[in-house]
């Protein structure tokens, strides 16, 4: 099949919408806009998967307790066929795999596409953004990119309790369009201009809350974490606001003190429902980072994205020291307990 360039992506304008990814992810953000009336194309790339969702209408893996009504999905192996049909694709693929899917479509068809994406983490081949390595790669025009943040976990999605997501993108039309397509009565949406920073915050996130699994393991208690999540903060806080002020300055400074930022990091450190608290347990517990990997059936996007912040850190001159102790910990085979007693020296 040749595929078409649809040219009809108007900028403040979602039209046809697709989702690439099944995971947790992908599926809650599937529930949520077909909850809000609206029909996916839904990139799927498990045959049974695929099965299922046609004849049984739910993800035989992931959140399998959320039934679609048949339809409202148009599930397909064909990526394709997929991006025909769509004037806006969401991203929902783990980082590590996103590259791979981007670059299997021609880039001239990402250029007329809307693009969101929901990827809480960096592309490990190039340590770029999801909207870094579109724009370098695709030519993509910021104007039609949108990320999604948090915070907001798959399985609270999936009971419909109350959550959050934060959008952050250039261009107010379809930023606006794209946060009233996910609102509803269990979804508050909010949005921002600050690309770069709301993903930074992202990214560190699942690294600190990688060490707050494995402090867990390591028998400290919430005392220690409420002061760890505190230093992260400002860690993390010092980053984004260099970043911003080195790298995309602007007249509009973001506020950090929101929840996309400190609400994120607090969630995703805290929240049993969180894989990379999990993963850092069971790094914590002597598991190597292969069988936790192997365990957890699922990609801890804060183990990729330590390596990646690493090279980032060093290219903007910005430290991250505690960040920096993760990644040893992660890549280059520091004990989880010599590291913490560094940590500790760190903390205020």
């Amino acid at each position: 099949m040749t595929l078409q360039i649809n040219t009809s992506a108007l900028k403040g304008n979602l039209g046809q919408v697709g989702i690439i990814g099944n995971g947790s992810w992908g599926t809650a953000l599937a529930k949520i806009l077909t909850d809000n009336g609206r029909t996916i194309h839904w990139w799927v790339r498990n045959e049974e998967a695929i099965e299922y969702l046609t004849s049984r209408s739910h993800n035989p893996h992931y959140l399998t307790s959320v039934r679609f009504l048949p339809e409202t999905i148009r599930p397909t192996k064909d990526l394709t066929a997929m991006m025909e049909q769509c004037d806006t694709v969401i991203v929902a693929v783990p980082s590590a795999y996103a590259q791979g899917v981007i670059s299997s479509i021609p880039a001239q068809v990402w250029k007329t596409r809307n693009v969101i994406s929901a990827i809480k983490g960096i592309l490990p081949e190039t340590n770029l953004l999801l909207n870094d390595y579109m724009t370098e790669s695709c030519s993509l025009p910021l104007e039609n990119y949108v990320a999604i943040t948090g915070p907001c976990h798959a399985e609270e999605v999936a009971y419909e309790r109350l959550s959050y997501l934060t959008f952050s993108g250039l261009n107010d039309a379809l930023t606006t369009e794209v946060a009233a397509a996910f609102d509803n009565s269990y979804i508050n949406t909010t949005h921002n201009h600050d690309i770069w920073g709301a993903q930074f915050a992202a990214v560190l996130k699942n690294i600190y809350a990688i060490g707050a699994g494995m402090a867990h393991s390591l028998d400290y208690g919430d005392n220690f974490l409420s002061v760890y999540a505190t230093n992260c903060y400002r860690e993390m806080y010092g980053f984004l606001q260099r970043h911003f002020e080195k790298v995309h300055p602007s007249d509009e400074k973001p506020d950090f003190h929101t929840s996309a930022y400190l609400g994120d990091l607090l969630v995703t450190c805290y929240s049993l429902h969180s894989r990379n608290r999990t993963f850092g347990a069971m790094i914590g517990k002597g598991y190597t980072v292969k069988a936790a990997t192997l365990e957890m059936n699922m990609v801890a996007e804060g183990y990729y994205a330590a390596r990646g912040m690493q090279a980032i850190s060093a290219q903007y001159n910005i430290p991250l020291p505690m960040a920096t102790i993760i990644y040893r910990i992660l890549w280059e085979g520091l004990h989880p307990a010599t590291g913490f007693a560094q940590i500790e020296k760190m903390m205020s």
